[in-house]
């Protein structure tokens, strides 16, 4: 078995190494665009035999991806905060699925969640880290601002627990939900100096920094895997209406359902991009890039900053180096 510790262990020498795919990212278009849908874009795929694992799966884009890769055959490992709500998600889907409890905001319930996968003994063909959340004032988690935990750091230990079932899988692909809202993080990027968020914060920078902190995962993640025959991407879903507001004021939540019901995509144009990227077989091989409507698409330059993203990598591991184990 390809043991977290050795992967952890290897991969800083291949740090500085050429990003795998990241020249042919603007070579692979696709004919879909904004308006695509997810079945649209997996239209003819057969996934049998396939198990993917998606975060957030008790509703929005996650319920949706996860429908669909399970239209399309495969076996759908999906996580919500409690029991209860993954399996009444997982219940409503035609196909395989199988619930499973992720808190991604404690990071035992990831160790435990990463556990419980690897005890099914299969490979994880694709990985989506999809979950997210927003807020509108400052908290704080173990000293660490919110969003920087739920939407980022959870997700970066899910993903290490996991890369041993990635590398078992033929092809595995990780494809982590970032947003355009990366262009909204701080300007010098990354705020190593104070990732409790006390001296910078407000709700759109912060959701903002988070997002950068995604796609500098994943563009690490495609340096490191390199050789592994795992991909890792990044994706931009969309502006979609989803319930991702739920933690704001009773009045923003009305005025993001207004405007979103009048301008933003719906759940099945939100899920296209995941579920193409998840699946296509144009992307086989294909890693380090950025999607946005099925897509390649160009982010900010903080987020094709290397040297920052190795930097944040070497920073995560260091504040969850007792879960990494």
């Amino acid at each position: 078995m390809y043991s977290r510790r050795r992967f952890l262990q290897v991969t800083s020498s291949w740090a500085l190494s050429p990003l795998v795919g990241h020249a042919a990212c603007e070579d692979v278009i696709s004919r879909f665009n904004g308006v695509s849908t997810a079945e649209q874009v997996t239209a003819g795929l057969d996934l049998t035999g396939r198990t993917a694992l998606v975060t957030g799966v008790n509703s929005g884009i996650g319920y949706e991806t996860m429908r669909v890769l399970a239209l399309r055959g495969a076996h759908v490992l999906g996580t919500a905060r409690t029991e209860e709500k993954g399996r009444r998600a997982c219940d409503t889907v035609e196909g395989a699925t199988t619930p499973l409890v992720l808190e991604l905001s404690d990071f035992n319930s990831v160790v435990a969640c990463a556990n419980k996968v690897r005890d099914m003994g299969v490979p994880i063909d694709m990985l989506i880290c999809n979950a997210g959340a927003i807020f509108s004032d400052l908290q704080q988690i173990n000293g660490l601002e919110a969003h920087f935990v739920i939407n980022y750091l959870g997700h970066y230990l899910l993903v290490n627990q996991l890369l041993d079932r990635l590398i078992a899988a033929p092809h595995g692909r990780i494809v982590i939900v970032g947003s355009r809202a990366h262009q909204s993080a701080p300007l010098d990027g990354i705020q190593f100096n104070d990732l409790s968020g006390s001296s910078w914060f407000d709700r759109q920078t912060a959701y903002g920094h988070s997002k950068l902190a995604n796609g500098l995962h994943s563009l690490e993640l495609s340096r490191r895997l390199l050789g592994t025959g795992v991909t890792s991407n990044v994706i931009h879903p969309g502006v979609v209406q989803t319930n991702i507001a739920r933690d704001l004021p009773n009045w923003q939540q009305l005025a993001f359902r207004i405007y979103g019901y009048l301008f933003l995509k719906d759940l099945q144009e939100g899920a296209a991009t995941s579920v193409y990227v998840a699946t296509h077989q144009n992307l086989t091989g294909i890693s380090g890039c950025y999607f946005a409507d099925s897509n390649p698409a160009v982010p900010d330059k903080n987020m094709q900053d290397q040297a920052m993203a190795s930097r944040l990598w070497e920073v995560s591991e260091d504040l969850l180096r007792e879960y990494l184990v």
